[in-house]
């Protein structure tokens, strides 16, 4: 008989806490915005996604009339597919305007679950597979539901920085797991078994790997799950985004595969990254269990349900022609080779092949530049955006993000600049 694991949430319901009486309002200040609002302190530690950031000013020297190389931000520069702009465009013809069911509607989910069984050979119910709008709520839902006070949640680091964030807003500890250069950028099993504790109650992965592009190994996988038999009350989300995204050979190692898990897994998938569709905002998750009504539940609650006509524009997606989607990785992959054979050859700097996604991650440690005053100068000076990997953890210092989902043309341009720049300013 099998053993019941008890995944411990956050979700209480606790009664209002008493306040004072708010002070009396003078009149002079009836209306003034230096007010002090008493919000929560959970928003004293909330961060943000420094990519945006860099866009924002990258826009702005752009504005103003700079030639600017955008290698910053992690969307890829190709259109989405005709046939998925067609399908959405149809459903709104066809009257597809209104709320749909909050956990997606059934063709799309089913659409999900027939992806995941052609691909990775697994069986996964629609009653299991949420549709999202995007990747991040389901990040931000799987922090909400086990981080508290008092619990430990691990993270990679360097990371998609949103996973730390999200933790200290619920008042976890986060515990970062170190992704080192010297194993390709994938996580240790070992290292990672090792910081688990009786405090720990949510394991975040991520493969393939934002910023770094490292892809962890179906051994070390295998590894990591043996192991977590000796911690059955830790949940764990797999944050599988990319992939469709793997060179030099590499193939995807799907956490649903490993059933002595499947009770205690939450994935994250969706449309953004696979099918141009960024802007879209169309992601999944596959919850276990309760969790599975806890995530209705916070849907209904903050957003609803997802865009009608672009749940229809996603089932085009998975269930049309995959051609735009292999030529896309196949230009990526031409793309990845430039930059690395480039970076290669910048003064002080040296650069891993990444094995997925579209980022390179790049130490500049012997450059004699700190990381985030390296990328800051680079975009002022040189027009070039890139991000300082301190963004993405403690553990990205003396790395920088540089984005290959841009032109050939863009760039080659921005090695020639960051070439240029860094022959003027040394640092030994």
């Amino acid at each position: 008989m099998a053993s019941v694991i008890r995944l411990e949430t956050a979700f209480h319901y606790r009664l209002p806490r008493s306040r004072a009486d708010p002070p009396a309002e003078s009149a002079a200040g009836s209306h003034q915005e230096t007010r002090m609002l008493d919000t929560v302190a959970s928003f004293d530690r909330i961060g943000e996604e420094n990519a945006f950031a860099v866009l924002a000013r990258a826009t702005a020297l752009a504005a103003t009339g700079r030639d600017v190389v955008n290698l910053g931000i992690g969307q890829p520069d190709f259109k989405t597919p005709a046939h998925i702009v067609e399908a959405a465009v149809k459903a709104l013809r066809d009257g597809h305007h209104g709320y749909t069911p909050a956990v997606g509607i059934l063709p799309l989910r089913e659409a999900v679950t027939a992806d995941l069984h052609a691909r990775f050979g697994v069986s996964v119910s629609p009653e299991e597979v949420m549709i999202m709008p995007g990747g991040k709520p389901t990040m931000f839902m799987s922090i909400l539901m086990f981080g508290q006070p008092g619990v430990d949640i691990l993270y990679p680091d360097p990371g998609f920085p949103i996973y730390r964030s999200m933790i200290e807003f619920t008042g976890a500890r986060p515990v970062p797991v170190p992704i080192r250069e010297e194993n390709g950028f994938a996580f240790s099993a070992e290292e990672t078994l090792g910081l688990i504790t009786p405090q720990t109650r949510l394991l975040i992965v991520n493969s393939p790997a934002n910023p770094t592009g490292g892809v962890t190994p179906k051994a070390e996988v295998d590894k990591l799950v043996a192991g977590l038999a000796k911690w059955p009350n830790v949940a764990v989300m797999s944050d599988e985004i990319y992939d469709h995204m793997l060179y030099d050979g590499e193939t995807h190692v799907c956490l649903l595969t490993y059933p002595e898990i499947r009770d205690r897994l939450i994935l994250l998938n969706g449309w953004s990254k696979t099918y141009a569709m960024t802007g879209w905002r169309l992601g999944y998750a596959v919850w276990p269990g309760k969790l599975y009504d806890n995530a209705r539940k916070l849907a209904v609650n903050l957003y609803s349900c997802v865009n009608a006509a672009t749940q229809y524009a996603g089932i085009a997606a998975l269930t049309g022609p995959q051609d735009a989607t292999v030529a896309m990785v196949e230009e990526f992959d031409r793309r990845r080779k430039i930059v690395v054979d480039g970076l290669n050859k910048l003064p002080g700097v040296s650069c891993a092949t990444p094995k997925g996604a579209f980022y390179a991650f790049p130490n500049v440690s012997r450059t004699g530049w700190k990381a985030k005053p390296l990328a800051a100068a680079l975009l002022e000076e040189t027009g070039v955006a890139l991000i300082g990997g301190p963004d993405f953890g403690v553990c990205g210092e003396g790395y920088v993000r540089l984005s290959y989902a841009a032109s050939t043309e863009e760039i080659e341009t921005a090695l020639g600049r960051m070439g240029d720049f860094l022959a003027r300013h040394p640092k030994a």
